[in-house]
């Protein structure tokens, strides 16, 4: 009977926290998705690649911060929590990392771009080349 309550303090924090983890998930978007939110309003694109990779060809309006610089976390800090924000890399390592910061850094709405730019121009979608 005494261990009863905590069975129930038990079940219970195991709800309350699967929900907040939850709460704090990247969304991850395939081509097609990521394309059609991009068209949304307030949204932010991220391009978390070098600056040379940046300048080799990029998605239309992508701020470029990389996310293995010093000055990622504060640059990042920089733009609206409260919007969307979309955020890609090469394949999609480094903007699954990118994605867990900028939750960490408290973005409501953190969406990363399935295998990247790669796959990207594999479906032929249109870059900036500069």
């Amino acid at each position: 009977m005494k261990k009863y309550p905590f069975l129930v303090l038990f079940v219970t924090s195991f709800f309350l926290f699967s929900c907040l983890k939850n709460h704090s998930q990247v969304t991850i978007a395939d081509v097609a998705t990521f394309e059609a939110l991009q068209k949304e309003n307030n949204v932010q694109l991220l391009d978390v690649r070098t600056a040379q990779e940046y300048n080799e060809s990029h998605l239309k309006n992508a701020l470029n911060i990389d996310v293995n610089s010093d000055s990622f976390t504060e640059k990042a800090s920089q733009l609206d929590k409260q919007k969307p924000v979309l955020v890609y890399c090469r394949s999609g390592h480094r903007s699954a990392k990118a994605a867990q910061q900028l939750k960490e850094l408290g973005f409501t709405q953190v969406t990363d771009l399935d295998g990247g730019i790669l796959a990207w121009k594999k479906e032929n979608k249109p870059v900036v080349k500069e």
